[in-house]
């Protein structure tokens, strides 16, 4: 693995627990008045007043509320990889 993809992984891992507190996905649910907050709104409304289990809300609170799985995390790195090796390719 060259040095931009591993550097991407890593960001994107340690990152991602502090994204997700930052737009509302807390260990103690999801923050009034934040973008969790409207996106649960949203998907109440469409859901006729519930957030449906397995829904992208419901698996980012879980993540937010217990941290990320061993899947999630092999797919935040993966995805902080390609990030890096397409920044790396831009670059030149």
């Amino acid at each position: 693995m060259d040095l931009a993809m591993g550097a991407g992984a890593v960001v994107a891992v340690v990152a991602a627990p502090v994204v997700l507190t930052g737009v509302g996905f807390t260990s103690a649910g999801i923050a009034a008045g934040s973008y969790a907050a409207s996106m649960m709104s949203a998907a109440a409304v469409v859901n006729g007043g519930g957030v449906a289990a397995g829904s992208t809300v419901a698996a980012l609170q879980a993540a937010g509320a217990a941290g990320l799985s061993g899947a999630a995390t092999a797919a935040v790195a993966g995805a902080g990889a390609a990030v890096g090796a397409a920044v790396e390719w831009m670059a030149g």
